[in-house]
């Protein structure tokens, strides 16, 4: 019977270290084999090439490294960036690189589909298949990055997990990738410029909030109406604007952060004066931005963006009652590489 060898980049330092000294080699070893992982990230054992080929052989034997491999790439005519990224098992995500004058953004995925059906989101009509490993999304940042220096020779300065997927129901994963990534040992990325999204897991947030890794959190609201919500967003059934409410009370409470309130603006949906009304009393529970995002459309839906006066207007009456608004205009959107619009498309 074949050994199923398991990724070795899903073990710890310890986990490592109890490994190689089952080997009977010496513990500095664990953290050469480790290093040559995550800062050298090494495709292959005998890249390692500070260890013993006793020791590289036995890796090999044991474990694998499963690589993620840049499938496809497309720049957008804004200077946006649009990857598809393909798993060892063939699956595929998208990535995004978004170049600003003051920075550099990665936007990555979490999950290979997802489950979660939001009627304006590409991704959401898209089956979950499975979630991504840590090192699945700590590849997408590495890869990114190096696009990023070699076509504007300027390193990430920003990670959002906005991509495919719900990250908070690839909770573990997720927390994983954020630790390695902001390890100072590692990438040393601030987790302050990291923000995770999420449609609204209201547990999940509070456990996020416990979590105490300094990172931002983005929620992608829509509709500040339990029955307009539940149409576009299913996940509101059984996370509603109560429950979301408690939990962005939480979140601040416990981080002191504050949570940034996603609303895409769409014709004849969520853009009329008593929807921004209905956005202010939301918005007033809890100290928030908000961000208004030109909506994107997707051919499987027939949704269309409000138009940029009826955006300003809506963006004005939040204004009016002293909320902190931006206006954010829509990047790579002739690559479908624009919020909501990724689809995991590999050809």
């Amino acid at each position: 019977m074949t050994q199923i060898r398991k990724d070795i980049r899903a073990l710890s330092l310890e986990e490592i270290t109890n490994w190689v000294l089952a080997q009977g080699q010496p513990k500095y070893r664990s953290k050469q084999i480790y290093e040559g992982l995550w800062n050298k990230h090494v495709t292959s054992f005998e890249q390692i090439t500070n260890i013993p080929k006793l020791l590289g052989s036995l890796l090999e034997q044991n474990f694998v490294i499963n690589t993620t491999q840049e499938h496809l790439r497309q720049k957008s005519a804004d200077g946006t960036v649009k990857f598809v990224f393909e798993m060892h098992d063939g699956a595929t995500v998208e990535g995004v690189l978004i170049p600003t004058t003051n920075r550099m953004t990665a936007c990555v995925s979490s999950q290979v589909g997802c489950s979660l059906d939001c009627k304006f989101c590409a991704t959401g009509y898209l089956k979950r298949v499975r979630n991504l490993a840590a090192y699945e999304i700590f590849d997408q940042v590495v890869m990114i990055d190096r696009v990023a220096k070699e076509m504007y020779n300027i390193k990430l300065s920003n990670i959002v997990y906005m991509g495919m997927g719900e990250p908070l129901l690839n909770y573990n994963n997720v927390i994983e990738s954020v630790r390695k990534i902001t390890d100072p040992n590692i990438l040393g990325m601030s987790a302050k410029r990291i923000t995770i999204s999420t449609s609204g897991i209201a547990k999940m947030i509070e456990k996020l909030a416990d979590e105490d890794l300094k990172n931002h959190l983005a929620l992608s609201l829509h509709a500040a109406n339990n029955e307009k919500r539940s149409a576009i967003m299913p996940i509101n059934d059984s996370n509603n604007l109560e429950m979301l409410t408690n939990a962005m009370q939480y979140w601040y409470h416990k981080t002191g952060t504050r949570p940034t309130l996603e609303y895409c603006v769409i014709e004849d949906t969520n853009e009329s004066e008593d929807e921004a009304l209905e956005l202010v009393k939301f918005a007033k529970q809890f100290p928030c931005k908000i961000n208004l995002i030109e909506y994107n459309p997707i051919s499987n839906a027939t949704f269309t963006s409000a138009k940029s006066s009826k955006i300003d207007a809506f963006a004005a009456i939040l204004e009016n009652h002293n909320l902190v608004v931006n206006i954010r205009r829509s990047r790579g959107k002739d690559i479908d590489a624009a919020c909501g619009q990724l689809a995991g498309k590999n050809d």
